[in-house]
């Protein structure tokens, strides 16, 4: 792995730095990135990768590419209290699976309904995924008799 800084931007309180990161395997395959460290945090604001990368090998890509990172920008990651103590790096906790999955949007569903709101939308912002996903979790929902049907069949 290999990274080299892009730019820096200097603030009153900080640095925001922007840097070159690629990543070559012995097969020939290759990850560039433009990764964005800051105030203790990596963000990736490009990724290319020969062979495309699958959406799990995506999620690891910070993990992969962090404390190298860190090293080359002279940053310190944030540690113990500061970085949550073991907490997961998603934004929201894992939806579940299954037919616990299926009531939750359900309840979701319903909730959306009683307040007036669109309820596809409320499934999205509460599980995280696509329209095209929650509407799949909607109608699972709906084959597993949590919601009612949606035309009257004849």
């Amino acid at each position: 792995m290999s990274v080299w800084p892009a730019w820096e931007v200097r603030e009153e309180d900080g640095a925001t730095a922007w840097c070159h990161v690629r990543l070559a395997f012995p097969d020939g395959a290759r990850v560039d990135a433009l990764a964005v460290v800051s105030e203790g945090g990596v963000c990736l604001e490009d990724v290319r990768a020969m062979p495309a990368l699958s959406l799990d090998d995506l999620g690891v890509l910070a993990d992969w590419i962090e404390e190298p990172l860190f090293e080359a920008c002279g940053v310190e990651p944030a540690t113990g209290a500061e970085a949550g103590a073991g907490a997961s790096r998603r934004a929201r906790p894992a939806w579940p699976r299954g037919m616990e999955g299926r009531w939750q949007v359900a309840q979701e569903y319903r909730a959306a309904q009683g307040d007036g709101v669109d309820p596809v939308l409320a499934v999205m912002c509460a599980t995280g995924h696509s329209r095209r996903k929650s509407l799949r979790l909607i109608s699972q929902a709906r084959d597993a008799g949590f919601l009612t049907p949606r035309h009257a069949r004849r």
